[in-house]
């Protein structure tokens, strides 16, 4: 008995999916529930397990886009299992072709005037430096002429020793998503983005003197995320405008915050939701945060998991970038960019002292989000980073921490 597999649906409005890669090949034996393929959807890649043991035909290439609920392969669940290693395949042998011999082609006859040129064709050539063995003459036995000298134009290099191939390769159907939104977001919206930047010293000295009790107790470490998220979701409780979205003529608004992190996976920038994440402690958050983090590079992160977040934060310090300006996450309307982390000469008290000090930049929707509510959502979040103890912690560092 043949059984038909066909492409389940990956998650709603999903209604194709691209075969990625086989992990199997045709006519091999296929356990009940062994990942066979992965599949791209415009959202995330997921893996396709068999649904039956047997011998595997397959019934689509690699690269192939093909719609939710078609066949991509068979099994032929009454086969018998093989012993050992399945034999390789045969491949029949061809008879033998003689290659032809390649035409001759008769040389250009050179003498010494080839690629000589005349004065004034060599003086305009080195005016404009151009190489006369890059110019062909024109002229009598190959002579470079003063025409062929004013119409000669300038190298764009010369090519060295080293190699100069190029490769080409498909882009996944979740990398061509990822385009297309980030394109329909600078064109569809009035994108602005504010900078500032905040002190991290007293975070330092609260994880250089909890760290260690903090992961011994919850198994987890006491990162930078738990500090930014519960820095977020209070600027958005005080700047509710930032945690909203437009649909068509109306403006929705929310009263919880769902916090999307952009995480990098095996297949590319993923962003996963961190759901309520105003109600959470801090362990809950770099609990959540790990577990997300380790699903999506695991390539075991859902649809659901990466859809219907009200704001994102994403980390480009992590790969040294000092500024940059975050392209909004549709349909949300405001992203917080974090940076790497540099000792800094600033002013304290009077005084030039190092600190480590973070720039931090809010990209924002103009059309309804305005520079004030932006600006007072990015010193909020700057006030409670530079004062966690106070304004994150409720002045009970044992208790927010639950050490």
């Amino acid at each position: 008995m043949a059984l038909e597999m066909k492409v389940p649906s990956p998650g709603e409005s999903i209604t194709e999916v691209e075969i990625a890669e086989w992990l199997v090949a045709d006519g091999d034996w296929v356990e009940k529930d062994q990942a066979i393929a992965e599949v791209d959807s415009d959202k995330a890649t997921l893996e396709l397990p068999a649904e039956a043991s047997g011998i595997i035909t397959l019934k689509a290439e690699e690269g192939d886009a093909v719609a939710v609920g078609a066949v991509v392969c068979h099994i032929d669940t009454e086969a018998a299992k093989p012993e050992g290693d399945a034999p390789a395949a045969k491949v029949e042998a061809t008879p033998e072709v003689k290659a032809t011999p390649a035409p001759q082609v008769e040389k250009t006859k050179e003498t010494y005037a080839s690629g000589t040129a005349s004065p004034a064709a060599k003086k305009i050539l080195d005016e404009k430096g151009v190489d006369t063995k890059s110019v062909s003459g024109s002229g009598r036995d190959g002579r470079i002429t003063k025409n062929d000298a004013v119409n000669a134009k300038p190298s764009m290099g010369t090519p060295g020793n080293g190699s100069r191939g190029e490769s080409r390769s498909k882009l996944s159907m979740l990398r061509r998503k990822v385009a297309e939104r980030l394109v329909s977001v600078k064109n569809e919206t009035a994108m602005l983005t504010t900078f500032n930047e905040v002190d991290m010293k007293p975070i330092f000295d609260l994880r250089k003197d909890h760290k260690e009790a903090f992961k011994s107790k919850h198994g987890v470490g006491l990162g930078f995320m738990s500090f930014f998220t519960k820095a977020v979701t209070r600027a958005l409780e005080m700047y509710p405008a930032v945690n909203s979205m437009i649909d068509g003529k109306e403006m929705v608004s929310y009263d919880f915050a769902d916090i999307s992190i952009a995480v990098s996976g095996p297949k590319g920038l993923m962003v996963p939701v961190i759901r309520n994440a105003e109600n959470l402690s801090f362990r809950g958050v770099e609990q959540e945060v790990k577990r997300l983090a380790l699903r999506a590079r695991d390539g075991n992160i859902t649809i659901d998991e990466m859809t219907g977040g009200t704001f994102t934060i994403t980390n480009g310090g992590v790969f040294g970038s000092m500024m940059s300006t975050p392209i909004i996450n549709p349909p949300q309307s405001a992203i917080l960019g974090m940076h790497n982390i540099i000792e800094r000469p600033v002013v304290v008290d009077g005084n030039i002292v190092a600190r480590p000090m973070m720039y931090l930049a809010v990209s924002y929707d103009h059309r309804i989000i305005d520079g004030k509510e932006s600006v007072g959502f990015l010193v909020a979040i700057k006030e409670a980073l530079e004062n966690p103890i106070e304004i994150l912690m409720d002045n009970d560092v044992k208790k927010a921490l639950e050490l």
